[in-house]
């Protein structure tokens, strides 16, 4: 993939909408509709579109959203909902140590690299760590900021589209979009894969989820990712080292 732009002479301005424009792909799309299952949902359990608005906007991860109304329309106490809606977000601090390093730029700020942090879920990870490396360093936080509230922008009018919408969607449908984003960031990961570790991660990872269903706090995707990325890491380090 060539260089987003010629050497980086842009302003700030120009990188954050270009960042927005670069949301504007499949993976961007796909959010939509998850999202618009998402809004099926807050519909379907009574929950008020603008605090499920807010909660796309603020929490910014599905799996925690869909712990959030779930748990308010069981009946669950507050404390108990905000303490595994916290816990769930724990799966995406790999993702977030992973991929900071391209989003710091020359010169790091606390407070751009707290909103690019809050900005990193499933498809904003995958999507810096194919985008990111094409922009000049300079650019690269405003760039992620850019592409962070891109997403985030779409999956809200994806929130409001499956709410007032959700008579015309069939059930099943609406519960079925909320697949979307897991099979996409699957697909992703696939498509991104090129050294052999690549490959071998996904594969461990892939065998450890089955053993790590049903974690405490839904932290079966954080068991299966570091459990597979690390033996997979471990693997390549020691064992292809013993090898040769």
């Amino acid at each position: 993939m060539p260089e987003l732009a010629p050497p980086a002479q842009l302003s700030a301005t120009r990188w954050f909408l270009r960042g927005m424009a670069g949301s504007l792909a499949v993976p961007g799309f796909v959010l939509v509709a998850t999202f618009v299952g998402f809004g099926g949902l807050l519909h379907d359990v009574g929950f008020p579109i603008g605090a499920g608005l807010l909660s796309t906007l603020f929490i910014w991860a599905l799996p925690a959203q869909v712990i959030l109304v779930g748990g308010i329309g069981a009946g669950a106490s507050l404390p108990a909902v905000a303490v595994a809606v916290c816990l769930s977000g724990v799966r995406l601090l790999p993702m977030v140590v992973s991929v900071m390093p391209l989003m710091r730029g020359p010169k790091p700020r606390l407070w751009r690299e707290l909103v690019c942090a809050h900005f990193i879920a499933m498809t904003m990870w995958v999507e810096a760590l194919r985008l990111l490396p094409h922009v000049p360093k300079v650019g690269q936080p405003t760039y992620a900021m850019g592409l962070g509230t891109g997403m985030t922008l779409m999956s809200m009018a994806g929130t409001a589209f499956g709410f007032y919408l959700t008579n015309v969607l069939p059930g099943p449908f609406a519960v079925a979009l909320l697949l979307l984003t897991p099979i996409s960031f699957t697909i992703l990961l696939v498509r991104n894969a090129k050294a052999p570790v690549d490959w071998l991660a996904i594969g461990l990872g892939a065998a450890i989820s089955p053993l790590a269903v049903n974690s405490p706090g839904g932290l079966d995707l954080f068991w299966a990712g570091v459990g597979g990325g690390t033996l997979a890491f471990l693997i390549a380090r020691y064992g292809f080292r013993k090898a040769a």
